[in-house]
């Protein structure tokens, strides 16, 4: 692992191990913030900390990974907002309980939840997220994806193997010319079709397509990453910021996890195209500069002096996609209030505001949206698994091990 990646999955795990609440045999992490214990914390931080060598949390942290999981299989995605049963969390959870399965084997909880996501495939390669999100989220077809990839791998599971097949096989279809992997391709319960592009789910659906890729080792997939990875590339600035202006999904705006995933996925990506380092360097550089106590910010910072353009950039955001009046002005209002929010700095999460504006504009939002930067546990885990798992990218390509 790069000595700057490993430096900063050193700092970020160290931060989280002393939330960790240890209780016998179980441990469990409380979100600081919001007073939640989230399954996908707990499932990114377990991965990142058996990459690094192993970590005595790892152990009870999974013991009660696997009490919370539901008789029919699946993990809840808890929110704020929500709690419910999520094939994408199962995902996320099983592919830990796959990294641990050597240490700590929990053979009984991956086999409910390997049948649980094979279930949510509603029509070929289409993964249903949950009973509230069912539209046809490419993100989530990835991401069930790898999970049943690796699944397959370790147990040479067939079934398993072709559903991931035909899960990549979505995403890669439903690519456009121009690289664009499009949030969702279809409406289900939302009020409109998001098939927009989007910094932080060009990287999220890029990553968990490689991981797939690990296993399947299709040279049409590599293609596609190929081409995604050129559509990233043009998003990112010289200086090493993105430029959001172009990505038209208002609750994923400056994200700082998105640096994260695009990280990830240029490493994978300079397995064929040395170029693509450089860029993964800028990347990191951002993700350091977002750091606060060991934990990331919510979104990416930004001084007062660019907030002009950034108004501007708003806009351009809120004019993507063919959306009724009220919707734009909603999205760019959004957008506005998120360019405000990341330049303002709390340790605690003020939610009125965002309601306010919602009301405003009668739109009905499951977002938790505080007005001001926050360090977040979600968003560290996520960045604790790219990362650790870039590290990994990085020294197969470096050892020519694939």
């Amino acid at each position: 692992m790069d000595g700057r990646v490993t430096s900063l999955v050193t700092r970020m795990s160290g931060a989280v191990r002393e939330m960790a609440v240890v209780d016998g045999e179980i441990a469990y992490i409380r979100d600081p913030i919001f007073g939640i214990v989230r399954n996908r914390v707990h499932a990114e931080v377990c991965k990142a900390m058996l990459r690094a060598g192993g970590d005595p949390l790892v152990d009870p942290i999974l013991n009660y990974v696997v009490e919370c999981q539901n008789p029919d299989g699946s993990w809840n995605e808890v929110h704020v907002n929500y709690n419910q049963p999520s094939a994408l969390i199962t995902a996320f959870v099983g592919d830990a309980l796959l990294e641990a399965a050597d240490r700590y084997p929990h053979e009984e909880a991956l086999l409910k939840a390997r049948d649980y996501v094979l279930a949510a495939e509603k029509r070929p390669g289409y993964f249903l997220k949950s009973a509230q999100y069912t539209a046809d989220h490419l993100n989530v077809d990835a991401s069930c994806g790898a999970f049943l990839a690796r699944y397959a791998e370790r147990y040479d599971d067939r079934d398993a193997r072709a559903a991931a097949m035909r899960a990549a096989e979505n995403v890669v279809r439903h690519q456009r010319d121009d690289g664009v992997y499009p949030y969702a391709i279809d409406k289900g319960t939302y009020p409109y079709v998001f098939d927009l592009p989007c910094v932080h789910y060009q990287g999220v659906t890029m990553y968990y397509l490689a991981k797939a890729n690990d296993v399947l080792k299709e040279d049409r997939i590599d293609e596609s990453l190929a081409r995604g990875a050129q559509w990233l590339e043009a998003a990112l600035c010289p200086c090493g910021r993105f430029n959001w202006s172009g990505s038209g999904l208002s609750f994923a705006y400056h994200l700082s996890g998105a640096y994260a995933f695009a990280h990830a996925s240029f490493i994978y990506a300079s397995r064929n195209n040395g170029r693509y380092r450089e860029h993964a360097g800028l990347c990191l550089n951002r993700l350091e500069e977002t750091m606060r106590g060991g934990l990331a910010l919510r979104w990416e910072p930004g001084s007062w002096s660019s907030l002009p353009p950034s108004v501007v950039a708003a806009a351009k955001v809120a004019s993507i996609g063919e959306y009724p009046v009220r919707h734009r002005a909603f999205r760019f209002g959004y957008a506005v209030y998120r360019q405000i929010a990341r330049r303002r700095y709390s340790e605690t999460a003020e939610t009125r505001s965002f309601k306010a504006l919602c009301r405003l504009l009668r739109i009905r939002s499951s977002t938790v949206e505080p007005s001001k930067n926050f360090p977040d546990l979600f968003m560290t885990s996520e960045v604790l698994d790219c990362l650790s798992q870039s590290g990994i990218w990085g020294n197969s390509h470096e050892t020519g091990i694939t």
